[in-house]
């Protein structure tokens, strides 16, 4: 596949994944809904994909495919989560991008999370929350003592901040849909 090819559907795979998303109207995880079984649906095909991509090709670099596209390739193994063996393969390739300069470091941070917390362990970097019906909270941390100095080492914001905006959000949201509420990232 050439690298416009590879930008193009990388991008084309982004905007459906958002637009699945979107469809949900909020942060719902009802499994239950019609829209849930969309997003899984893209979610399986997308991952697929990839899987397909970086068996052949390795992981997309940014400076291959971009930025833009390097984003794409991480939104699209962020939400592998019903394939955990593929998105594990995803962290590991990104792990190696990232240490060579190849992938967004503070992306990388939020696979690394969601990969851990899909895993029942403690994340590192205060990226995935959770609401169980008494409000968001973010999801157990290891080392909170050592977060700051974590996420500033990935040119993340500080963890404050990021907390009020998944607030503001999950506000925003909770008041235009009041039963439903975010999950993470």
């Amino acid at each position: 596949m050439e690298t416009s090819e590879l930008r193009a559907e990388l991008e084309r795979r982004a905007a459906l994944d958002q637009e699945a998303r979107c469809a949900v109207d909020g942060w719902s995880e009802d499994p239950r809904t019609e829209l849930w079984t969309v997003v899984n649906e893209v979610d399986a095909d997308n991952t697929r994909w990839l899987l397909e991509v970086v068996t052949e090709h390795g992981w997309p670099r940014m400076s291959e495919v971009g930025e833009e596209a390097a984003t794409n390739a991480w939104l699209l193994a962020q939400h592998a989560d019903n394939q955990p063996e593929d998105q594990l393969l995803f962290h590991h390739l990104m792990a190696a991008a990232t240490e060579a300069s190849e992938a967004p470091s503070r992306l990388f941070a939020y696979l690394e999370d969601r990969v851990r917390t899909n895993a029942g362990q403690p994340q590192l970097y205060g990226t995935q929350f959770i609401d169980h019906g008494e409000g968001l909270e973010v999801q157990p941390i290891e080392d909170p003592e050592g977060l700051a100095a974590r996420r500033e080492a990935m040119g993340m914001e500080p963890f404050e901040e990021n907390e009020a905006r998944m607030r503001a959000i999950w506000k925003h949201d909770s008041e235009q849909n009041p039963t439903e509420h975010p999950s993470s990232d």
